[in-house]
């Protein structure tokens, strides 16, 4: 019997992000020993028409397509989903965020609007990463098409049984803690505010108190004003030896960093949010979690379970006192409880079979 054939029209790296690592994760599965994968990496803009030709030659099963949340990015997307729905192609769309439905309601010409809303509604069906994400597609195309694939870490992430174990057992003789901020540094991803943080603790310690946090940032400056006011802000307040910037981390680097840090923070509001692969790599590498109640976050992380969830994020002094009176013992507790709960719910093989079922299932 052939196997089937799916189109992959996405994002692949670089640049590497949530999006992008997802996609490859699913491209380099074991589903390639199912079904034939094509490949369409519309990362960038230049290639636009080169990319419509390859579409049109194709004679995929299935078209994958992982659609954009900005402007321009949805007006290239409704002219390749015109494309595939004029020629008969079966798609799916995969949503890697929250902000969609706010960009098309708001944002967008009527024109626009309407033609998102027509030819949502001929899709085979459309997927997002969470249940609270679910009705971003209300009433653009029925319940019964619209799928839920939680986001995954990858399994070479994941510390070994014996590191986490080493890792706990460190933790709860710890003098000083490690908080670690793993992302872009964008102003609503809350990296400033981290920054604040990092001043309460030398402000603390100036006071006469034993070091609590060391603070380790890591991720892409995709503005130099932002570059600037991190270096600045460093400077200003002489915080040197309170804070670390690590450079853009992957591989080896990145699960060191995982490894040797026990709290992750990630106090955003980013209005493009889904759900921060970020905080599922923290979580599975056994670390405690500081966020926000924020885009599909709620579905993962709990206040008091899994750490901190602020409603506030503005309130800083609350969040790193907060931070403060957990006890090593009780972050101990936190990470172990986490990392069992991600290798339930949120493996690779997981994500992995959830995308099977949808492909087999269209």
């Amino acid at each position: 019997m052939n196997k089937k054939t799916i189109c992959f029209i996405a994002q692949f790296p670089p640049p590497i992000n949530g999006l992008s690592k997802a996609v490859s994760t699913l491209y380099n599965s074991e589903l390639k020993n199912k079904f034939e994968f094509e490949k369409i990496d519309i990362t960038n803009n230049l290639k636009f028409i080169k990319n419509l030709s390859l579409i049109k030659k194709s004679n995929a099963d299935l078209f994958y397509f992982t659609i954009s949340q900005t402007k321009y990015g949805n007006l290239r997307d409704l002219i390749i989903l015109q494309f595939l729905i004029a020629q008969k192609k079966k798609c799916v769309i995969h949503l890697h965020g929250g902000y969609y439905r706010k960009l098309v309601d708001n944002d967008l010409p009527n024109w626009q609007k309407d033609l998102n809303y027509k030819l949502i509604r001929n899709l085979e069906g459309v997927i997002v990463l969470s249940n609270s994400l679910k009705y971003i597609f209300k009433r653009m195309i029925s319940k019964n098409k619209i799928y839920v694939v939680k986001n995954c870490i990858e399994d070479t992430l994941l510390l070994t049984d014996t590191e986490v174990s080493k890792k706990l057992n460190t933790l709860k003789e710890k003098q000083v803690i490690h908080i670690l901020y793993l992302s872009n540094f964008i102003q609503t991803k809350g990296y400033q505010i981290v920054l604040e943080m990092a001043k309460l603790e030398k402000e603390n310690v100036y006071l006469g108190n034993k070091p609590r946090f060391y603070f380790d940032f890591a991720g892409e400056f995709l503005k130099n004003s932002d570059k600037l006011f991190f270096e600045e802000y460093i400077h200003k307040y002489k915080l040197e030896k309170f804070v670390t910037y690590h450079g853009i981390v992957d591989g080896e680097q990145k699960r060191e960093l995982l490894k040797n840090c026990n709290i992750f923070i990630l106090l955003t509001r980013y209005p493009k949010e889904g759900q921060p692969i970020s905080i599922l790599e923290a979580m599975g590498n056994a670390m405690t979690i500081v966020t926000t109640n924020h885009a599909g976050i709620p579905d993962i992380v709990q206040d008091g379970i899994n750490g901190i969830v602020s409603k506030n994020e503005n309130d800083i002094k609350t969040i790193y006192q907060s931070m403060y009176h957990f006890t090593n013992t009780e972050l101990a507790i936190i990470s172990d409880r986490n990392r069992k709960y991600c290798r339930e719910f949120f493996s690779q093989i997981q994500y992995i079979e959830s995308m099977k079922n949808i492909f087999e299932s269209l």
